[in-house]
């Protein structure tokens, strides 16, 4: 669910996905390794975005990962 797309035309209500990419950016936060690169998560989001032509739900795809303190 890169950038957060999906959910259930279904289930009335449904928001969508968790955004892939932030669930690998608070695992990663946490010191947990996931194998996946979030600058390169990051970049499928884009292409998604450009894709599907609208905004994206996910926040971490429109803010961008936390720069890291020295």
């Amino acid at each position: 669910s890169v950038g957060g797309l999906g959910g259930s035309p279904f289930a009335e209500g449904a928001a969508g996905n968790l955004a892939t990419e932030a669930l690998v950016y608070v695992l990663d936060d946490m010191g947990l390794s996931t194998g996946i690169s979030l600058p390169r998560l990051l970049d499928a989001a884009a292409l998604v975005e450009s894709l599907v032509a609208h905004p994206l739900p996910s926040a971490v795809a429109n803010a961008g990962p936390r720069l890291p303190v020295a």
